[in-house]
């Protein structure tokens, strides 16, 4: 498990904040700290709060995103969760995450490591967010899991009508990278 957590040291001090974003520099500074400070920082076990991962899954030929609604937060949200003893990356993490609440296998990363950081209270604990995005082929058919009320493809400009500021900046940040990509 040590791997997980040298690796997760390495990608947060590697990854650099998005230009001129004060904020994003300071949770990956907090997110440092949480690890250094806390020997279990990247399991559900730590009250005080734990590393997770996530993953937006965008179709990017069709301009649009996959957002859960998650069961118990009643939220739509990108997929992700905690990290599992079997991750060996918050990659591998985000990835598993977004393939096992879209039930899209064939799901990508997007090159480039996170895009960006999010801390949240959630009902067991504070999450800081390594939020990645994942690609779907075109046509991808998604499937329900258990940790979802419903799934649902949303255009990028509709994402804010559905989803918190959280979701729409990753979003913003997803959609600046990878297009409009609609034809």
């Amino acid at each position: 498990m040590s791997g997980l957590r040298d690796s997760a040291v390495g990608t947060l001090t590697e990854w650099s904040a998005p230009a001129g974003d004060e904020q994003q520099e300071k949770l990956r500074q907090e997110y440092l700290a949480h690890l250094g400070a806390h020997e279990d920082g990247l399991w559900k076990a730590c009250a005080d709060g734990h590393i997770t991962a996530s993953a937006l899954v965008i179709d990017p030929s069709a301009g649009r995103v996959l957002l859960t609604l998650h069961r118990k937060l009643r939220m739509w949200l990108q997929m992700g969760g905690h990290c599992e003893p079997e991750d060996a990356t918050l990659e591998d993490a985000a990835l598993r995450e977004a393939r096992e609440e879209s039930g899209i296998e064939e799901l990508t990363l997007l090159p480039g490591g996170p895009l960006r950081l999010d801390r949240h209270l959630t009902p067991c604990a504070w999450h800081l967010d390594v939020q990645y995005a994942a690609l779907a082929p075109e046509g991808a058919l998604e499937q329900v899991s258990d940790e979802s009320l419903e799934l649902r493809w949303y255009a990028y400009e509709d994402v804010a009508g559905a989803a918190d500021e959280s979701v729409v900046r990753l979003t913003e940040r997803a959609r600046s990278l990878v297009g409009d990509g609609r034809r």
